[in-house]
């Protein structure tokens, strides 16, 4: 189901997911976005894969040079575009994840908030990102701490709840994975998997848990 997101969770729904009731979940998107702003110094060309309607594109266009947020979604561009309108070094484009191509090198690239599972990375992808990263570059993957379990399954079932998600299936979540009713499957990705990400990657890597909810891969091309 690759194309879940562009097909049900676009444009106004994903307002509906972040806008959620759960203090632990709301401390968890911000904890990520305050990690790479912390990195930032400020003069960066960023682009964030999966960027949805630009919300966390939007929280650091003040603290990089440029910034470019890519959705499969056209829905969601068209979307991001307007509320983005008051950050003129912040821009959308409708892009595939696995047929990426741009004129121009990044400094950093973001894949945030357990996107390795929305886009179904393969190493073709890690390899596509790695090659649009400028020398000296940074990539910063994220997905979800194993401590975040339970949390995690809240927010799912809040969304689904919601209508914006089909209704989760107990039974087989579990072990990382959240199976819907409806066909969807959210995966994560384990230390032990990220750091083959990492050493398959050729870069240097390294692994960096925060807020104990997220472990973020950071992978550093070389000058």
């Amino acid at each position: 189901m690759s194309n879940y997101y562009a097909d049900k969770l676009n444009s106004q729904s994903l307002f509906q997911v972040y806008e959620t009731d759960i203090p632990r979940v709301k401390q968890y998107l911000d904890a990520e976005i305050d990690f790479v702003r912390k990195n930032l110094s400020g003069s960066e060309r960023v682009l964030e894969m999966a960027a949805g309607y630009g919300r966390i594109v939007k929280e650091l266009a003040s603290y990089c040079g440029s910034i470019v947020g890519m959705d499969i979604s056209a829905e969601n561009v068209e979307l991001g575009k307007e509320y983005l309108k008051d950050f003129p070094n912040a821009s959308m484009v409708t892009m595939d994840a696995h047929k990426m191509t741009f004129d121009d090198t990044f400094d950093v690239i973001l894949c945030l908030q357990n996107g390795l599972s929305a886009v179904r990375a393969n190493p073709a992808v890690i390899d596509n990102i790695i090659n649009l990263l400028a020398p000296g570059g940074a990539v910063y993957f994220s997905s979800y701490s194993a401590r975040f379990w339970d949390w995690r399954v809240k927010w799912f079932e809040e969304q689904a709840d919601k209508g914006l998600l089909g209704e989760i299936d107990l039974e087989k979540t579990q072990n990382g994975i959240i199976v819907c009713k409806d066909g969807f499957v959210a995966i994560t990705f384990s230390e032990d998997e990220l750091k083959k990400l990492g050493e398959e990657s050729g870069c240097h890597y390294r692994i960096e848990e925060v807020d104990e909810s997220s472990l973020f891969l950071i992978l550093e091309k070389p000058e």
